[in-house]
C-alpha cells in the first residue's frame, strides 16, 4: 500500500487555486442506439442534456487542473440527490485532442483510487473524467441505498443506470477541446472493472478499455469459491437457484457482452491469488473476448495496490497506442 499511498500525498498536497465562472452548456446525444447494436437495456433516444463544469483547484506541482462536471442522468429515481452524475475531470496542461478516458472507482466509493488513476492518467498527458456511480458520494446524500445490496434485482437496476450514466459522460467526453473523439476509453478497477466493462460493451464511442482485478461469468466464478457453497445453499432455501442468479445477473456481466467487446483494444490486469474476485473471473473473460493482452500480478486482491505504479504504467501505453 506504500506506494499507492505516495500517490495520494502528491495530489493532496498541491495547492489551491481559484476557479473562473462555471462553464454551462448543453451537449446533443445523437448515437443511433439500434443501427450500433446497442444492447436494449442500454440504449438511449437522441436527446439533449445541459451539464455544468466549475474549475475546483490546480494541482500545479503535477500540471493538472481539476473540475467538478454535473449533469442529470438519464434514470429518474426517488432520491433526488441521486438523479444528478457528479464526476471530477482531470486535465493535463495545454492538453489538445489526446486519449482520454472514463475512469470508475473500487467499491468502497470514495475516490481515492479512482482519482489516483485519474491524477496518473493526466500527468502522462491523457485527460480522465472520474464519474461517480449511483448512490456513490454526493449521490448519496439523504438517501441509505447503494449501488450493490442484497436485493439483486435493484442492484442490477443500479448498475443499469450507471452505464447509462456513463453514456451520457462518454458523449460529453467526446466533444471536450482536450479529447480525441475517436480514442476515448473506459478505466475501471475491482467494482469499475465490472461495470467498466459493461460500459465497454454498451457505448460505441469507447474504443479501449482497461480493466483491473475483475472478470466476467460472475455466478460461475463465484460459485467456484471454497467459501461458495452455504451461500448458495442458502440462497436456495429462499428459492434463488443458481440459474435464476444467472439469469438476474447476467444483464450486468462484462462476459454477456464479450462479442462486443471484442471489437474494442482490452488491457486486462488480475491478481493471481486474488481473494475477492476469482482468478477465474478474469480468465473467463479473456477467454470470451478472445484473449486480448492480460497482465497478472503475483498478489491478493488488496495486495495489488503494491504493484499499482506497473499497472497504471501498463494502462498508459496500451491508451497511447
Amino acid at each position: 500500500m506504500r506506494r499507492l499511498s505516495v500517490v495520494v500525498v502528491l495530489f493532496a498536497a498541491s495547492p489551491l487555486v481559484a476557479g473562473p465562472k462555471p462553464e454551462t452548456g448543453t451537449i446533443q446525444f445523437t448515437a443511433d442506439d439500434a443501427k450500433a447494436g446497442v444492447p436494449e437495456r442500454f440504449r438511449l433516444k437522441p436527446h439533449a442534456f445541459d451539464y455544468t463544469l466549475t474549475h475546483k483547484y490546480d494541482l500545479t506541482h503535477s500540471g493538472v487542473a481539476v473540475y467538478a462536471l454535473t449533469f442529470p442522468s438519464p434514470v429518474t429515481t426517488k432520491h433526488e440527490s441521486n438523479n444528478t452524475v457528479h464526476a471530477e475531470f482531470f486535465v493535463p496542461k495545454n492538453a489538445k485532442k489526446r486519449p482520454a478516458a472514463v475512469v470508475l472507482d473500487i467499491l468502497d466509493g470514495t475516490q481515492l483510487v479512482g482519482r489516483a488513476e485519474a491524477l496518473w492518467l493526466a500527468q502522462h498527458d491523457i485527460p480522465a473524467l472520474v464519474v461517480h456511480m449511483a448512490y456513490y458520494g454526493p449521490r448519496r446524500v439523504g438517501s441509505k441505498e447503494r449501488l450493490l445490496s442484497t436485493d439483486v434485482e435493484k442492484s442490477v437496476a443500479n448498475i443499469t443506470q450507471t452505464v447509462l450514466d456513463c453514456r451520457r459522460a462518454f458523449a460529453w467526453l467526446a466533444l471536450r477541446p482536450e479529447a480525441d473523439a475517436d480514442k476515448l476509453a473506459i478505466l475501471g478497477t475491482s467494482l469499475g472493472s465490472l461495470v467498466g466493462g459493461v460500459v465497454a460493451g454498451a457505448e460505441p464511442r469507447v474504443t479501449a478499455a482497461c480493466l483491473l482485478l475483475g472478470g466476467g461469468g460472475l455466478v460461475d466464478s463465484f460459485a467456484e469459491h471454497p467459501m461458495a457453497g452455504p451461500v448458495l445453499a442458502g440462497l436456495a432455501v429462499v428459492g434463488m437457484t443458481k440459474t435464476k442468479l444467472k439469469a438476474l445477473i447476467d444483464p450486468v456481466d462484462p462476459l454477456t457482452y464479450a462479442d462486443r467487446l471484442k471489437g474494442k483494444r482490452l488491457l486486462l490486469i488480475a491478481a493471481s491469488r486474488d481473494d475477492v474476485v476469482p482468478p477465474a473471473a478474469m480468465k473467463r473473460l479473456w477467454e470470451g473476448t478472445g484473449k486480448p493482452p492480460l497482465v497478472w500480478v503475483d498478489e491478493t486482491h488488496i495486495g495489488a495496490a503494491l504493484h499499482m505504479f506497473q499497472m497504471m504504467r501498463a494502462v498508459v501505453k496500451h491508451l497511447d497506442q
